[in-house]
C-alpha cells in the first residue's frame, strides 16, 4: 500500500497547478472502455416507456443518441480531456423490471495515445440524464445511480476490470 506522499495526480504540475497531460510521446494503441449505470423508476413509468406512452416520444432512441453525441463531445465538457478520434461508440439501454428501471452500458473504442474511459462514462451519464428528461413528465422521483467504469483495455497502465 502506497503512502500519501507517493501518490501523484497526473493533472497537476510540480507546483500543484492544473495542467493537461502531455501524451505526445505515448504510443498509439487500440483503447476500449466500457461504463455502466442505471436509472431507477416506478414500475408504472418503466411500463409507460416500454408501451410508448410518453408525451415526448421515443425515450430510448433519444437517450441512446444523446449518449453517442455526448461521448463525441467529452473533450468539450471535461476540461482536461484530450479530443480523441472515436472509432466506435455503442450505447445499450435495457429495461430491468427488477430495479425497476433501465441499465445503461456504453462501449467506446479508439486508436490513440490516451484512453476513452471518460468518453464511456460521459455517454452513460448523458444517456441517463436524457432518459430522465424524456420521462420526467411521468415521474420526477427517478434516480440515476452507480455510474462506473467496468473495464478498459490498452495503454501503459494495462487492462482494468471492475
Amino acid at each position: 500500500m502506497s503512502n500519501q506522499s507517493e501518490i501523484k495526480l497526473s493533472h497537476l504540475n510540480e507546483r500543484g497547478e492544473v495542467n493537461m497531460v502531455d501524451v505526445s510521446s505515448k504510443k498509439v494503441t487500440r483503447r476500449q472502455a466500457v461504463a455502466r449505470g442505471q436509472i431507477r423508476m416506478k414500475l408504472t413509468t418503466l411500463e409507460a416507456i416500454e408501451n410508448g406512452n410518453n408525451p415526448k416520444g421515443d425515450v430510448l432512441g433519444t437517450a441512446k443518441l444523446a449518449g453517442i453525441m455526448a461521448a463525441k463531445q467529452t473533450a468539450n465538457l471535461i476540461p482536461l480531456c484530450h479530443p480523441l478520434p472515436l472509432h466506435k461508440i455503442d450505447v445499450n439501454i435495457t429495461g430491468d423490471h427488477s430495479l425497476p428501471g433501465y441499465q445503461i452500458e456504453a462501449t467506446v473504442i479508439t486508436q490513440a495515445e490516451t484512453g476513452v474511459e471518460m468518453e464511456a462514462l460521459t455517454a452513460v451519464s448523458v444517456a441517463a440524464l436524457t432518459l430522465y428528461d424524456m420521462a420526467k413528465a411521468i415521474e420526477k422521483s427517478m434516480t440515476i445511480e452507480s455510474i462506473r467504469l467496468i473495464s478498459k483495455t490498452g495503454g501503459k497502465s494495462g487492462d482494468y476490470v471492475a
